[in-house]
């Protein structure tokens, strides 16, 4: 393997101005630069990549950590997706991390990236409270920001989106087009997106002054095949229902197909709405109902924060993201129009 040293003979220079060059600073002339450059190329050496962000504390990457519990379903593919290409148009490398299944798994995958000497970290939080992401916020150099929960100290510091709000207000429409009878499939009850989405259609049922119906909700699991069977499970309980909400549109279109098999029609039985808006959402038959989470431009304002933050700026502003209700074909007027 060849060494610092022999590009630095190689080039007839010494070890500390090859050391110059990799690292960007101090002066070296452009004719010293090229001569080091060509040494490189033509004796294959590769730098010590860790050793140069030591020397220069700055690696330009930005870590992510994700428990792979939430990798599946189009929702994270795209915000993986927009994730790194907004990372690398501000010329960065990702770099992913698994927080696996607890809250101390979380804590370490952020301690690896914070170790690999990301200039800043990303957390999509599972298992990790409010008030451990505040303390992690508190005490780390780097910069770190949160998506999609909301800080109690250090707000400014997360990105998040009103779930509770969104679920209401989707409830709520399908209240004012007539609909009473309202089932809902929650995510897993474990995820603070799906108590809260939960916590949102009890509160439109509350708001509109309908009494709520245990035996309407089921749980799930984020994915098609628990949509499916929520389904399933509410048809065996013998309740019926007009509509129905599921915490994501995975859910909603296992769904769909569970009410199909049965004989039930969407919309014509049944009209049913999901969240996130996946990009196959208005492909589906009947197209689906969803609510809108914008989650490239959340991304957008996170990914920009931190580049501000190692830029030296600071601010003191917080944002929520609103979701927005994208009607389409699986929805149509209740019996109480």
């Amino acid at each position: 393997m060849t060494t610092m040293l022999e590009v630095a003979k190689r080039a007839g220079v010494s070890k500390a101005t090859v050391s110059r060059v990799l690292s960007g600073n101090g002066y070296v002339s452009q004719e010293t630069k090229d001569r080091v450059f060509q040494a490189i190329e033509e004796s294959g050496y590769r730098p010590n990549l860790l050793a140069r962000n030591l020397a220069t504390r700055r690696t330009r990457t930005l870590g992510l950590v994700v428990t792979n519990t939430l990798y599946h379903g189009v929702y994270f593919s795209e915000l993986l997706f927009h994730a790194a290409r907004m990372t690398e148009e501000k010329g960065r490398q990702l770099i992913l991390a698994d927080g696996k299944h607890s809250a101390d798994e979380e804590r370490e995958a952020i301690q690896y990236l914070l170790d690999m000497r990301c200039d800043a970290v990303i957390i999509y939080p599972r298992f990790l409270s409010v008030e451990e992401m505040d303390e992690i916020v508190e005490k780390c150099e780097q910069p770190i920001m949160v998506l999609n929960r909301r800080l109690r100290r250090n707000s400014s510091q997360s990105v998040w989106s009103d779930h509770k709000a969104s679920s209401l207000d989707a409830v709520s429409q399908l209240i004012q087009k007539g609909h009473r009878d309202i089932a809902f499939i929650t995510g897993s009850l474990d995820s603070p997106t799906g108590i809260e989405r939960l916590s949102g259609y009890k509160a439109a049922l509350a708001q509109h002054h309908i009494p709520l119906r245990p035996a309407l909700i089921a749980q799930g699991k984020w994915n098609p095949a628990s949509g499916a069977a929520a389904v399933a499970e509410l048809l065996s309980r013998g309740e019926t229902f007009t509509a129905l909400v599921a915490s994501n549109d995975d859910m909603a279109i296992g769904a769909i197909k569970q009410l199909h098999e049965r004989g039930i029609v969407t919309p014509d039985k049944v009209s049913v709405i999901g969240f996130d808006d996946v990009a196959i959402a208005p492909y589906t038959v009947p197209s689906l109902t969803s609510v809108r989470i914008p989650v490239t431009e959340m991304i957008k304002e996170t990914i920009g924060r931190l580049i501000f933050m190692l830029d030296g700026g600071e601010f003191n502003y917080q944002q929520a993201f609103c979701g927005e209700l994208i009607l389409r074909d699986s929805v149509i007027e209740g019996p109480y129009r």
